[in-house]
């Protein structure tokens, strides 16, 4: 096959000396493979499997399973530190959990290649994040649709809370105003007013699909949001 840009996602211990990975792929969507040395010390193919790092990646399989048969470097792997690598995890996470294998899906992997150059830049990581959150949503068809559950224009001087079973929205007295879902609708997320709503939003809309268990990247960011208020 003709080597096809990646990014890794996870990678842990199989068998011996063997790595069991999830990559992200352009055409592919999300793959699990087998990389023969991805855990013996010295190994090119350890050293060049870190995240964020830009890869070209081949492989061979037709079953969920597959065996890496190709591993270069297309680029400089992205610095990440404190709250940048905390967000460069949790984009790693929610596409490990969210998409199901070989669900192709050009625009997730186009808003991770942005949001990647994104987060070693505060001002701009939020924004990056909630497009990434977004082109997930879209690849599982599951992005919110701003009307009531029966299909009702939303008034602009209500207020909102996202109802899950229907993706529609509900009347909630402490929710998102029919204002602000408006703009968020018409993809107008550049104005720093609207990054408290559109993180309530996202995080309601990925919920169900991330299902109970909590999310370990979440929980670190948490841990260091309290130390630093320490």
């Amino acid at each position: 096959m003709t080597p096809e840009p990646a990014f890794l996602l996870h990678r842990k211990a199989y068998r011996e000396t063997s790595a069991l990975v999830d990559l992200l792929t352009l055409n592919h969507g999300r793959i699990r493979a087998v990389a023969q040395g991805g855990q013996r010390p010295g190994s090119k193919s350890r050293q060049r499997l870190q995240p964020f790092t830009p890869l070209f990646i081949a492989w061979r399989g037709e079953r969920e399973l597959k065996r890496l048969t190709l591993m270069e470097s297309r680029g400089q792997t992205a610095l990440l530190a404190g709250e940048g690598l905390l967000c460069g995890l949790y984009a790693n996470e929610i596409a490990t959990r969210l998409l199901p294998l070989e669900l192709a899906s050009a625009n997730v992997f186009a808003f991770y290649s942005v949001l990647l150059e994104a987060l070693p830049v505060p001002a701009e990581r939020g924004l990056a994040l909630r497009r990434y959150e977004w082109a997930l949503l879209e690849a599982l068809e599951a992005t919110p649709r701003f009307c009531t559950p029966q299909g009702a224009p939303l008034d602009p001087h209500g207020r909102y809370r996202f109802d899950a079973a229907s993706r529609g929205f509900l009347p909630a007295e402490r929710g998102i105003d029919g204002r602000t879902l408006r703009y968020i609708e018409q993809g107008d997320w550049e104005s720093e007013s609207l990054a408290s709503a559109l993180k309530a939003l996202m995080r309601a809309a990925l919920a169900p699909h991330l299902g109970a268990v909590a999310l370990r990247s979440r929980e670190l960011m948490m841990d260091l949001a309290r130390r630093r208020q320490r």
